[in-house]
């Protein structure tokens, strides 16, 4: 739980969950945080779908949450995977954030997530392991408020209501045309504001402590690019190494990040006088029924599309969809009680379609960190860090911060 000054609320409600296991199932009711499932560094950027970036959604999440041996395979093979309902719960940020700018928006989005990875090698046995995994996610219902001017020149908003039955709770879950009283778009595409990626993963585990992992996520925003209609020139490359023990650096990470291809920049819905249907100008991350992929303003995939909250003027659009990105993260341990972290991005930007940029902009993002827990002071640490942004993306902007903390329990 978090009390904050000068934020979008004074009460923040961080994690707030419960969650029980039966041998390999998995129950959890409840906000939480939740890493990549295919990526297990906090130097990554985050995954393409989800990356840590937004605060959790509360949900019920069901499934097998940790990889579980598959019968009779003596752990060479290996599954994981889960489904969740939830619900958004920034309506009064997104509503004090969209009424003011006079644009459209939509409370009491519903949420459902769905994932399934596979694990094949056991590195006990042999150090080359491989994963792969599909996860989707959809919004879904809600209430659509439409801004309009009328007659006398006054605005004033116009609700519609999406479906929320049981229907749309399949429909959520397994990708499926809208109905009648759906928006034509839904009828023509599918039900909701439907996502997801692919992702690839290669490991080797060496015996004496050293490894190296690469890894693929390829996105997509609806159905055009989860198959291979399209190319698939869009995704992040990166590469996971372990290092030996030494006192320098004990973990790095590299990340490459393409998103400026989005199926092309050509969309167009078949007619009957151009009876040609074309799923370009996937506009990652937006939405025209929902307010996006993000929650409070932060985007819920990856952070290197910068989120809705840095826009000025304020609009429910991810701007900046369309980038190349280079991600670079190190940490490294010189003594038992410090410990440091560093990572950097390197970001250039074309816009995105529907706000394409006059000229490609740029950043360069850091963060440096460093952790002091004595041997003495059993439980205390504090930490050290410094961050800053240049360029023409986001502007120049630094910040320290500085952390006392105790982990633990706290004795009087």
């Amino acid at each position: 739980l978090g009390v904050a000054i000068r934020f979008d609320r004074v009460f923040i409600p961080q994690q707030i969950y419960g969650e029980v296991k039966y041998r390999c199932l998995d129950a959890m009711l409840g906000q939480k945080e939740f890493r990549d499932d295919i990526i297990d560094s906090d130097l990554s950027s985050g995954g393409m779908t989800h990356s840590g970036n937004a605060r959790p959604i509360p949900q019920l999440r069901l499934g097998i949450f940790d990889y579980a041996d598959f019968w009779g395979c003596k752990g060479w093979f290996a599954v994981k995977g889960y489904i969740a309902y939830g619900m958004f719960t920034d309506n009064s940020w997104v509503k004090d954030y969209a009424t003011p700018a006079k644009i459209d928006y939509t409370l009491n989005t519903l949420y459902c997530s769905r994932a399934i990875y596979f694990r094949f090698g056991k590195k006990e046995k042999y150090p080359l392991v491989g994963e792969l995994g599909l996860k989707m996610d959809t919004q879904f219902g809600g209430d659509r408020y439409l801004y309009k001017v009328g007659a006398d020149g006054e605005g004033y908003y116009q609700k519609e209501h999406y479906p929320t039955d049981l229907k749309a709770w399949v429909k959520a879950l397994i990708p499926m045309h809208g109905g009648e009283e759906t928006g034509a778009g839904e009828q023509i595409n599918v039900q909701g504001n439907f996502l997801g990626n692919w992702a690839f993963a290669l490991g080797w585990y060496d015996p004496s402590g050293w490894s190296v992992k690469a890894y693929y996520e390829h996105f997509f925003e609806d159905h055009s690019m989860m198959f291979f209609d399209y190319p698939w020139k869009d995704g992040m490359w990166g590469v996971q190494g372990v290092l030996p023990r030494n006192p320098y650096v004990s973990e790095a990470v590299i990340e490459f990040l393409y998103t400026k291809d989005q199926a092309g920049p050509v969309y167009w819905d078949r007619t009957d006088k151009v009876p040609v249907q074309i799923s370009g100008r996937d506009s990652y991350y937006d939405n025209g029924m929902y307010n996006g992929w993000q929650n409070y303003g932060y985007g819920i995939g990856n952070p290197l599309l910068l989120s809705p909250i840095y826009n000025n003027p304020h609009l429910l659009k991810f701007k900046n969809s369309r980038i190349e990105a280079f991600n670079l993260g190190l940490k490294g341990e010189p003594t038992a009680q410090v410990d440091w972290t560093l990572r950097a991005s390197v970001i250039s930007s074309w816009g995105s379609y529907n706000y394409p940029a006059p000229k490609v902009l740029h950043d360069f993002s850091m963060l440096a960190k460093v952790n002091w827990h004595p041997r003495k002071l059993k439980g205390w640490q504090g930490s050290l860090s410094f961050g800053m942004d240049a360029g023409s993306l986001m502007g120049h902007n630094y910040g320290v911060g500085i952390t006392i903390a105790k982990v633990g329990f706290i004795k009087f």
